[in-house]
């Protein structure tokens, strides 16, 4: 029998009962989800399914990630909500491919942990499922493990396997109309062309869940906790002079009140420059590498190959600014004389973040 799999906290229980009911049937799990963005989110799931279908003795075949062909499936429909018809078009996408696979395989039968999912529609699976596997030749199998306390069952498992737990279904427009609901900036969706991890972000989450696997292959103990912080994200940035943009570069945790000033250096002393509004202080780029132990050449190259965030609040802390302070801090390759113009469109919300402890 093909499975088609979304993601581990549906299929490690899905695919144990299925083992139990079905007990001379050779599984094979097919992770098929090209809706899933950004691609580092798919590659986290992807690694904590190749961990679950490991541990139950089950193969497991990847398929293509085709996020292109998955957005032109579903143009036109962005604005859909779950369980819309968006989502339709997208188990269409799914079952067709999964149908495929499972033919070429020589499977007689398919099915999909998407059915134990409580926030699927169980009628447009069942719809579309017996649709897709009768038109390539195989017998859908429509299980139900949700009822009977089965999605209790299903989250005491997760948690004692501890898998990876998303809190969106891992669609783009899925996500965004899920965090503007919560009033949250999709900081998923934030991805800076340096290549830096950002603190709470997905990059950071796959770091941490391979090392998770790297631990369990030593045999060592660890624990995964939840910690709540401040987090930051900055969306646009610049500082002007004379209508030219400097190479500039903005620490974490530099606000504005109104995002626009204008003015001027009103004092200077080692490498350090009090700006005359919004409490702004620069930094020149040499007394930045002095702090931080760095050794760039450019504001730039520093543009494009940060240090560790880590490293920047203890540059902010080096030049008095303390752990609540938000004042910002920019490093230019100099302090300039006369006016300045500062942009800093930035946000600050409560996050919550998994850390690795090792036992």
């Amino acid at each position: 029998m093909l499975v088609h799999i979304c993601c581990s906290v549906d299929s490690h229980f899905f695919l144990q009962r299925l083992k139990e009911d079905f007990p001379d049937e050779k599984l094979t799990g097919f992770f098929y989800d090209p809706n899933i963005h950004p691609y580092s989110e798919y590659r986290l799931r992807l690694l904590d399914v190749q961990r679950s279908c490991k541990k139950l003795g089950v193969a497991l075949v990847e398929g293509e990630y085709d996020y292109e062909r998955w957005l032109a499936a579903v143009k036109g429909y962005e604005l859909e909500p779950e369980k819309g018809a968006r989502c339709e078009i997208c188990f269409d996408r799914r079952f067709e491919v999964s149908a495929k696979m499972a033919r070429k395989l020589g499977e007689k039968r398919m099915t999909t942990t998407l059915l134990v999912s409580p926030k699927k529609s169980w009628e447009q699976l069942l719809k579309t499922g017996r649709r897709f596997a009768k038109e390539y030749g195989v017998e859908f199998v429509p299980v139900d493990y949700r009822s009977g306390g089965g999605t209790q069952m299903q989250q005491q498992i997760s948690k004692k396997e501890r898998l990876y737990r998303q809190d969106y279904c891992g669609c783009l427009f899925g996500l965004v109309q899920q965090r503007e609901q919560q009033g949250k900036p999709a900081d998923e969706l934030f991805s800076p062309l340096c290549g830096s991890v950002l603190p709470g972000s997905i990059e950071e989450r796959l770091r941490m869940y391979e090392k998770r696997l790297e631990l369990e292959e030593e045999g060592r103990g660890y624990r995964i906790v939840r910690q709540k912080f401040l987090n930051y994200r900055l969306k646009l940035g610049w500082v002007r002079q004379k209508k030219e943009t400097l190479p500039s570069y903005i620490l974490p945790y530099s606000t504005m009140k109104r995002r626009y000033t204008k003015g001027r250096v009103e004092e200077q002393s080692e490498g350090i420059g009090w700006f005359n509004r919004e409490e702004i202080r620069l930094i020149t780029l040499e007394r930045y590498n002095e702090i931080a132990q760095s050794a760039y050449e450019s504001v730039s190259e520093l543009l494009y190959a940060p240090m560790p965030s880590e490293t920047d609040l203890k540059v902010r802390e080096s030049v008095g600014l303390g752990l609540w302070d938000l004042s910002p801090l920019i490093v230019l390759e100099r302090i300039p004389e006369g006016n300045l113009e500062i942009f800093i469109e930035s946000e600050i919300y409560p996050d919550v973040r998994e850390k690795l402890v090792v036992l």
